[in-house]
């Protein structure tokens, strides 16, 4: 923006000591018209960098692919879901969207909801961009809320490109990556194609101390002590960070630094919460089982089923039923006039 378009004024107020401060009403005028122009230009600075930030790229050809569990599963579950779902109580015109064999089957209208490689002889496009309230979906009533344009192009796209389903992730068995040179591992290989879109490179090899303190900080959450530094350093076998890498998940420090995410995850304090923030003195031996855990490397499953109802397990152990402890991490009042059946339900 020119200066010559901002009033005097406002150069004057960046400068107080040129401004005649004995008039204090026109002081005050001065500077609350300051602020409105300074407000005033800051938001069209702001306005020219966000536009500049969302103009599209000409030069970018690459179209990003469109899959149903990342782009089109969340517009139809927030919008389509609730009507033309899973829920056959709640289901309308016999239409599910979650579903290809539904979702492109003829409906009584005569129409198909989802027209592979036809976008414009889909049902879902004609209502989705319907101006006639009869007819648009989801309907007004349902308060689902409109598509958006940016939701009805994805969607437009995903249809011409042939409306391809996919099962949920979940049960997507993962697919082990190939791993192509000069990459030497698939997460290397991962990486190196993710910078590559953006003009990067991987950086070159790490040093052998820069290695040892990464795993070791990551592993048991504290620094190699310089003992072990020398010792890493001097140590020129092949297989010298794969046996690094045995020790630190030996150590107890290793199942100390796993629990703490885990401990913060479940909550976990030592103290009940609330105002009175009194102490919980019987908590610390479920801390510990976590710890314990991951030491003990128990399988997942079994880590997460015995918080969720280790006491319902046949026969089930002191250590199944202490880690069912995870149920009562929650702040809790411990007033003595609570009522019993009150308490249940608010807290188990």
């Amino acid at each position: 923006m020119d200066s010559a378009m901002v009033p005097k004024i406002f150069f004057q107020t960046l400068h107080p000591w040129q401004i005649d401060h004995r008039d204090d009403i026109g002081f005050q005028f001065r500077l609350i018209h300051c602020a409105s122009w300074s407000a005033t230009i800051i938001f069209l600075i702001s306005a020219c960098a966000c536009a500049e930030n969302i103009r599209p790229d000409k030069n970018n050809s690459q179209q990003t692919a469109l899959t149903f569990n990342q782009h089109i599963r969340p517009i139809l579950s927030e919008h389509c879901f609730a009507c033309h779902g899973p829920d056959e109580a709640n289901r309308e015109a016999g239409l599910r969207l979650d579903q290809p064999v539904s979702a492109t089957a003829l409906l009584d209208s005569g129409t198909h909801a989802i027209v592979p490689n036809k976008p414009t002889e889909s049902e879902i496009i004609a209502r989705t961009t319907s101006d006639d309230t009869d007819l648009v979906m989801p309907p007004p009533s349902a308060k689902l809320g409109q598509l958006s344009l940016s939701d009805i192009a994805i969607l437009k796209q995903w249809i011409t490109d042939g409306a391809t389903y996919e099962p949920h992730w979940a049960f997507l068995a993962p697919k082990k990556p190939k791993s192509t040179p000069p990459a030497s591992h698939p997460i290397d290989d991962i990486v190196s194609r993710h910078l590559s879109k953006h003009g990067l490179q991987l950086q070159q090899k790490a040093s052998r101390t820069t290695l040892l303190r990464r795993a070791t900080f990551d592993l048991t959450g504290l620094p190699p002590t310089a003992t072990e530094v020398e010792s890493f350093q001097a140590n020129s076998s092949p297989d010298a960070y794969r046996k690094l890498l045995d020790r630190l998940l030996q150590s107890p420090r290793y199942g100390e630094r796993m629990a703490s995410d885990w401990l913060d995850i479940a909550r976990y304090s030592d103290s009940y919460g609330f105002q009175r923030d009194t102490p919980r003195p019987t908590m610390w031996p479920w801390r510990d089982w976590v710890i314990k855990s991951f030491n003990d490397n128990i399988p997942w499953d079994n880590f997460v089923l015995w918080q969720l109802a280790g006491d319902l397990l046949p026969d089930a152990t002191q250590e199944q039923m202490l880690a069912t402890a995870f149920n009562r991490l929650h702040q809790q009042e411990n007033e003595g006039g609570s009522v019993a059946e009150e308490y249940r339900v608010r807290y188990v």
